[in-house]
């Protein structure tokens, strides 16, 4: 009896010690949601061995079809568009929904027909190197047993 009372116990200091934090329960990061909010185009997509690797992005495209996109970001209402325009690549508009938590991380939802509260997937990539007139999106795949960064350019079209 005293070791099943120990057992419970146990347990339940371990589920109650267990961080809750996670990418979509965090506060936001209000003053980089704002300077993100405009237009903006993807002007290179880099990763270690992207002459011979092929990386599928946001379950997608190629990662190289991504080159010459556009995004719009709307920092009020976290809503926004993301085009795929290249003329080596199948042409694909969508609604996106975002924001930006505490931690620096970029949290995405592809909306295509669905509201946002349907979406259950998602995609949460690393904010870098921000300034007024650029950017980077930074996602961890793995490539073999190695995690890589693969890192989307951002400049501001207007």
């Amino acid at each position: 009896m005293n070791k099943i009372f120990l057992i419970s116990l146990l347990s339940i200091l371990i589920i109650s010690c267990k961080s809750t934090n996670s990418a979509t329960s965090t506060k936001t990061d209000t003053h980089s949601q704002v300077a993100i909010k405009g237009n903006w185009q993807i002007v290179s997509v880099n990763y270690p061995g992207s002459d011979v690797i092929k990386v599928t992005s946001f379950d997608l495209a190629d990662s190289k079809c991504f080159i010459g996109s556009t995004w719009k970001f709307i920092s009020n209402n976290n809503k926004g568009t993301m085009t795929i325009n290249s003329s080596k690549c199948t042409s694909y508009s969508t609604p996106i929904t975002w924001f930006i938590n505490k931690e620096g991380q970029f949290v995405m939802k592809i909306l295509d027909e669905a509201k946002a509260k349907t979406v259950k997937a998602g995609y949460v990539l690393r904010l870098g190197n921000q300034t007024e007139s650029s950017f980077q999106l930074i996602d961890q795949i793995q490539v073999g047993s190695k995690m890589t960064d693969v890192i989307y350019q951002f400049e501001k079209i207007n």
